[in-house]
């Protein structure tokens, strides 16, 4: 049975007000305006980041505490630190590129003077070998060093196809930087973030160029725009095709 339909008269025109047409509008309307504000608030968090990222930039470096017991409160302040470097639990974070060149980043454990804590840090990016199976030779500074870097907290959202199998045994080379999986995998205690070394540091880095994760604020925007433009057409389409010259006017 087909639903009937409304009809209001302005002037010489005629709106038919369509009840399909109007469940439909209500649907996507709200549907876009919610799509649009998720995009938008996560440019908004981004442009958070990015300032917190910039003004640790220009202030002097905190001194890292014991206890972490919020990470999160700690992303990309710059810290400072003395330390010894351990190897042993070193690992090396594959594909990861500079330039048009395949490497890892080196991860290596820091034993925090004074404590029986350390805290891993990220000295930087080192080529690849000449096939992906070469893995480079990593030089460490065998002296105590004060690291002065951005506290990084690894996402816990991660998607990898690798063998779990594998986790079972030490493996220097790893696809993604799990913190809960290297802290039950090592035998030391580690803080659950990681200090990506300053590029002006001579602690025993490498290449440091790093990327910010808020470089895609303006693509967040874009799509934010794009679903509420959706929402603007929704309504006008809706109120286009229902309006209609009155025939019967002179």
């Amino acid at each position: 049975m087909r639903m009937a339909q409304k009809q209001f008269r302005f002037s010489n025109y005629i709106f038919s007000l369509s009840w399909t047409g109007l469940l439909v509008l209500m649907i996507c309307v709200p549907l876009f305006i919610n799509l649009g504000l998720w995009q938008y608030n996560k440019a908004k968090l981004k442009q958070d980041l990015q300032a917190r990222y910039n003004n640790s930039l220009d202030n002097e470096a905190l001194s890292l505490p014991a206890r972490l017991d919020n990470p999160d409160e700690w992303k990309y302040k710059k810290i400072k630190t003395k330390g010894r470097y351990e190897t042993e639990y070193q690992i090396l974070l594959d594909n990861q590129t500079e330039g048009s060149r395949a490497g890892f980043h080196v991860l290596t454990p820091l034993k925090i003077d004074g404590s029986n804590e350390y805290v891993l840090v990220n000295r930087g990016w080192v080529a690849g070998g000449s096939t992906h199976t070469d893995i480079p030779v990593i030089t460490t500074p065998e002296t105590s060093v004060e690291i002065v870097g951005l506290v990084w907290v690894p996402s816990k959202k991660i998607f990898t196809l690798e063998d779990k199998t594998e986790h079972q045994q030490w493996n220097k080379v790893w696809q993604h930087m799990d913190m809960e999986r290297y802290r039950k995998s090592v035998t030391i205690s580690v803080l659950p973030v990681v200090i990506k070394l300053d590029a002006k540091s001579n602690a025993g880095g490498f290449v440091r160029n790093w990327q910010l994760p808020a470089e895609k604020i303006a693509t967040n925007m874009g799509y934010a725009y794009q679903w509420f433009g959706f929402a603007i057409a929704s309504i006008l389409i809706f109120l286009y095709t229902g309006i209609s010259k009155n025939k019967k006017s002179t």
